[in-house]
């Protein structure tokens, strides 16, 4: 049976109530693993900030947020990342995003979680929310370390759609092909994807990409009461 319904899923304050991407930068200075405390965090904030005003590319984004992979081998990254996934991710994922993926994947959707965020950060979190298929900017990796570069094209504004319809050309497959897709977001940086889509789902919106949302009658939903930081 082919499938004919397509569903993609932002991360970052669309499923989750906080930025991943911002709090494993600030899980890292906190804990004394990305230099000196005050200097990443106040870098941290400085990107959140610029990220919000629509003034940062992923290039600029990678410089830091790559770098503080290249700072350290592999298996103490692995290690970190599992105890921020129990200290910071799973008590966030709200029972309401859950099942939002859930119902996509029961009723037998082709479903991709398409993030801003690196994947090293976001696979298991993708993992956690049961999406197979991730999505993310890839960090390059080479001789077994990171490097603090990007590989191929970020997926991060018009790259989203460009990411997309590699992936399912790779399935042998296009948007078109499809007779509903879905794309659930919060951010006016994904405005490329939500426009390709048959289902723009405005999702705990920012008041930017809101204001759109109500000129355009998209739906808006609300999976949760609260975020964590300051990302749209």
């Amino acid at each position: 049976m082919t499938t004919r319904r397509l569903a993609l899923f932002d991360l970052d304050h669309t499923l989750l109530p906080l930025d991943s991407d911002h709090q494993w930068a600030e899980y890292l200075a906190k804990t004394g693993r990305a230099g000196d405390p005050e200097t990443a965090l106040r870098k941290n904030e400085e990107l959140m900030d610029r990220y919000n005003a629509g003034d940062l590319t992923a290039e600029q984004a990678a410089e830091f947020m790559l770098g503080l992979l290249c700072a350290h081998p592999p298996h103490m990254l692995a290690a970190w990342h599992e105890d921020f996934m129990q200290r910071v991710i799973r008590p966030a994922m709200t029972e309401q995003a859950v099942d939002l993926v859930q119902r996509h994947l029961a009723a037998g959707d082709l479903c991709a979680m398409v993030t801003a965020t690196n994947s090293f950060v976001t696979a298991p979190i993708a993992r956690a929310f049961g999406v197979q298929t991730l999505i993310a900017t890839d960090p390059e990796y080479i001789a077994g370390r990171y490097t603090g570069k990007i590989l191929g094209t970020p997926s991060f504004k018009a790259g989203k759609v460009v990411r997309v319809n590699h992936w399912l050309s790779s399935l042998n497959k296009k948007l078109t092909d499809f007779d509903e897709s879905y794309f659930y977001s919060d951010s006016i940086n994904d405005l490329p994807l939500l426009e390709v889509v048959t289902h723009p789902i405005v999702t705990n919106p920012s008041p930017s990409l809101l204001s759109i949302a109500k000129q355009r009658n998209w739906p808006v939903i609300n999976l949760f009461t609260h975020t964590a930081d300051n990302k749209s």
